[in-house]
């Protein structure tokens, strides 16, 4: 059995670690989600993520919307949706998929995924840096150097620690006051840009490829993929009544509300800025799109919002490192991903060459990651929305033989047949800077569409495969005979 920490989820400072929350405890409502997906999305990497539509994939203005707008449905929409397996079982996202791959099988996608997230707050952690940077250039006058890196990343990433451990109330309001000011200041930027920029530049680019298109959806959802394994972590304390739909609505609108102007605003400024590209970071060319009163204040409200996107996906990954058997309270899980970031962010930071195609190429990779997952786990939950206990509390936290989820050995095989499968396929699928899969010449692989084809696979080949037969628990029955009308969606 895991080790459980006492669990005292009402106080300011959360000490409830991946244990699931009883029913007494939930008192969420959904619309609290909202705040959550906004500041989830408040990063300037938005804007060098629209900029990269315009340098690398020629896209124009219309086409760039429609990616913008198809990118937030699709990644959110899968957030949203797998999202609801919290509010069933009052577990993370990487505890419940124990029941998905079994107690012991649940280790090796966990590791992916716990890898990949590191990279995902390293990238933020930089990006948190360099606007930093760039607000004492532009106030001071004080230029970057190597000492100033380090300072910068290792305040930022110690702040990220701090609010990461104080858990899921402290998160909330942060994200609710952070959502208001980035909002006033994003407004304010988008009033900037209509007045001045040179409209005529912007509409008049030609179209690009539909292929480039296509792939430029892959690249923007990629971020909000990374965020589905970790939706359910948000609805764990919402009760069972909650409704999925409006999960679901809430969570695209509030990521759709600040992913689809940002990328747009992006567009814009690379419009203006035609060597963003080559720029050393994803912030300096903020400071020469808009004027320095305006400019300070929005980068300060964005760093913000990257410390809270960082503080959630750590949040999240304290859960993740528990359940893979770190024997640690999750904010002091929450530790190994601060140091890991501060290390990997000071070697993107004074080591690598270019910051934009390093970040493109660690989308691309990541998107594949988190597919081969969220195709299994989309099946396994589909299965569950009929039974009458979706999620065995004692079978999540029971990582022995006598399990609900202890399958053959600790694994389910038609869950890790699915998964090994779908990740070796996508890889072969993807073509990137660091190297080219055999199938990259395909179709699936010139259209940039590797992170579908990995969910299709995940997903066809755990719905074609024999059903788990999942143990027997004394729980199952218990609940069931207590609540036999628990059944509703």
């Amino acid at each position: 059995m895991d080790n459980v920490v006492p669990a005292d989820s009402e106080g300011a400072i959360e000490t409830r670690g991946i244990e699931p929350v009883p029913d007494h405890e939930r008192h969420g409502r959904v619309r609290e989600l909202f705040p959550t997906w906004v500041a989830a999305n408040i990063s300037v990497l938005l804007l060098t993520m629209g900029a990269a539509l315009v340098v690398f994939n020629q896209l124009n203005f219309w086409q760039v919307l429609i990616v913008a707008a198809c990118a937030a449905l699709a990644s959110f929409g899968m957030v949203g949706v797998l999202s609801v397996s919290g509010k069933w079982g009052g577990a993370p996202g990487a505890m419940l998929s124990r029941a998905t791959f079994g107690v012991r099988g649940n280790l090796f996608p966990g590791a992916i995924l716990w890898v990949a997230r590191f990279g995902w707050e390293t990238i933020n952690a930089v990006t948190g840096a360099y606007a930093v940077l760039t607000v004492l250039d532009l106030l001071f006058g004080i230029k970057s150097n190597n000492i100033l890196i380090v300072i910068t990343l290792f305040v930022f990433v110690a702040c990220t620690f701090l609010v990461s451990g104080m858990g899921r109330k402290a998160l909330n309001v942060c994200n609710t006051w952070s959502t208001y000011l980035f909002g006033i200041f994003s407004v304010l930027v988008l009033g900037y840009l209509i007045a001045n920029i040179h409209w005529d530049d912007v509409f008049s680019k030609p179209a690009g490829t539909t292929a480039m298109m296509i792939a430029g959806i892959g690249t923007i959802a990629a971020g909000g993929i990374s965020w589905v394994p970790t939706g359910p972590d948000f609805t764990r304390y919402l009760p069972h009544a909650a409704s999925g739909k409006k999960i679901a609505g809430v969570t695209i609108s509030g990521a759709g509300l600040v992913m689809v102007p940002m990328v747009l605003m992006g567009a814009v400024m690379a419009v203006a800025t035609p060597g963003l590209a080559d720029a050393p970071d994803p912030v300096s060319f903020l400071g020469d799109i808009l004027p320095t009163w305006l400019a300070v204040p929005y980068l300060i409200t964005a760093i913000v919002g990257m410390l809270l996107i960082n503080s959630l996906s750590m949040y999240s990954a304290g859960f993740t490192a528990q359940t893979m058997g770190v024997k640690l309270p999750r904010a002091m899980a929450v530790s190994i991903n601060a140091l890991i970031s501060l290390v990997g962010g000071l070697l993107l930071m004074l080591v690598a060459k270019s910051f934009l195609s390093s970040f493109i190429t660690f989308l691309i990779l990541l998107a594949v990651s988190f597919s081969a997952w969220i195709g299994v786990y989309a099946v396994d939950m589909a299965r569950r929305r009929t039974r009458a206990v979706r999620y065995d509390a004692e079978g999540l936290m029971d990582t022995g033989r006598t399990s609900r989820y202890w399958y053959v050995g600790g694994f389910c095989w038609q869950a890790m047949t699915a998964w090994t499968v779908a990740l070796a396929a996508g890889i072969c699928f993807t073509k990137c800077d660091w190297f080219t899969g055999p199938l990259a010449s395909t179709f699936v692989g010139k259209y940039g569409l590797s992170w579908a084809a990995t969910i299709a696979i995940s997903a066809i080949l755990m719905a074609v495969l024999p059903t788990p037969k999942e143990g027997g628990s004394s729980s199952e029955a218990a609940e069931a005979a207590s609540s036999p009308e628990k059944v509703a969606a």
